[in-house]
């Protein structure tokens, strides 16, 4: 039998102080050997008690390997190239300090790997909330609504096979020798533009649904609004360079927020622009009410009849504003 490979979690964190115990923890009772294993955490400057977690969990954990890396661009994608530069490991397996994998999901990995299942590697997210309260577990549950997440596989059940991206994802280190690092350029979507240079090499991204690790959401309206307008700004930065990557539910949001605003505008003087003003935005929330008061029938949870379609219409409009922004400031930009 040969010898288990060496695997480098790698960890970009900012004021994780909440969650990064948590994942640390779930790291620590992998079913993979953790003398075949290491943590490097690339840590943006945590202003919060963050530090001062890991370092009491490494003082009463000395059977991990777990290091601290300063990421000083304190960005996502510049954190996991830090990481990945300071790793040994010959299989990365990427994770987010929101995380909490299952204790196989280190095994499952590799054993995909091995099995040369695909260049890169991921799995499925079971989203919980944020924090305890009915704002967080509403935006938990919209984050995984097909409403709010379109075709996103990771997001709801799926069966194993190739797909565009993966959460998080693990890959051999020569994989980044072949197609480059992580892109600096791009403060989100770093991940989505990393595979699609892996399928444009001729690799596999490979979705396999026995992964499985836990994400905690955004806890308030304000930080999912935050996110999702990231989300939005940057991926219109990616999709100049990939135009033929979009995706229908990539496509709808800003649509749907170019139309409002259109609307808006026409009509403060065309009585047709306000009649079809209010048809849109009554079929839109007649929609997101339905679900929303499916959800909490079946749930018995009767604050996701108003949270729910609050929370998606918070991604939606966000996601467009921030796309639509982005290319907005990019036409004055070149112009």
């Amino acid at each position: 039998m040969s010898e288990l490979p060496f695997v480098s979690i790698i960890i970009p964190c900012y004021n994780e102080e909440a969650t990064i115990h948590k994942l640390l923890e779930a790291l620590r009772v992998q079913t993979y050997p953790l003398a075949q294993m290491e943590v490097v955490i690339s840590d943006g400057f945590s202003t919060d008690g963050t530090r001062d977690v890991i370092a009491g969990f490494k003082k009463q954990n000395t059977d991990l390997s777990v290091r601290v890396v300063d990421n000083k661009a304190k960005t996502i994608p510049s954190g996991v190239n830090q990481a990945i530069r300071e790793s040994s490991g010959e299989i990365l397996i990427r994770l987010d300090a929101h995380s909490m994998p299952i204790p196989e999901y280190v095994a499952r990995c590799v054993e995909a790997h091995q099995a040369g299942k695909g260049d890169n590697v991921g799995g499925v997210w079971e989203i919980r909330p944020g924090a305890d309260t009915w704002v967080a577990e509403s935006i938990s549950f919209a984050a995984a609504h097909p409403l709010g997440v379109g075709d996103a596989m990771y997001r709801l059940n799926a069966k194993a096979g190739a797909v565009d991206t993966v959460p998080f994802g693990s890959f051999r280190r020569e994989l980044i020798q072949k197609i480059g690092a992580f892109d600096e350029s791009l403060l989100a979507n770093e991940d989505y533009e990393f595979n699609t240079r892996v399928r444009e090499a001729g690799g596999t991204v490979w979705l396999d649904p026995a992964i499985r690790s836990v994400y905690f959401s955004r806890s308030t309206f304000g930080k999912l609004a935050g996110q999702y307008w990231r989300y939005g700004f940057w991926k219109f930065k990616m999709l100049k360079r990939y135009p033929h990557t979009l995706r229908w539910r990539q496509a709808l949001p800003p649509v749907f927020v170019l139309a409002l605003l259109t609307l808006i505008v026409l009509s403060l003087g065309l009585a047709v622009a306000r009649v079809l003003l209010v048809l849109q935005l009554f079929v839109y929330f007649f929609v997101l009410g339905l679900a929303g008061l499916r959800l909490a029938m079946k749930t018995r949870k009767g604050f996701l009849f108003w949270g729910l379609p609050f929370a998606i219409a918070t991604m939606h409009i966000a996601w467009g504003m921030g796309f639509l922004w982005s290319g907005i400031s990019s036409m004055f930009k070149n112009g």
